[in-house]
């Protein structure tokens, strides 16, 4: 009950480009265990872009999701064309 009442989950943007907006979106997450183990993700633009077959890129945002600091997950979201 605490956990779920304790849980944060936000989205920023990071970056914009001045290509047009498309209508494709991709994303990447990774997993982070107790804020030092992670286990093999990849949140990374490309990996992401590649994932919604992106090749120009129009934004970027980054969300992170926090229970308590004991467990985080990072999604990079990619749009573009």
């Amino acid at each position: 009950m605490v956990a779920m009442l304790s849980s944060c989950s936000i989205t920023l943007p990071v970056a914009a480009t001045s290509n047009p907006v498309g209508g494709k979106v991709g994303s990447a997450d990774a997993q982070v265990f107790l804020q030092v183990l992670c286990f093999g993700g990849d949140a990374s633009i490309r990996t992401a872009a590649k994932n919604g077959g992106i090749t120009r890129i129009s934004t970027v945002d980054m969300k992170k999701f926090d229970v308590l600091g004991i467990y985080q997950e990072y999604t990079t979201i990619v749009s573009g064309e």
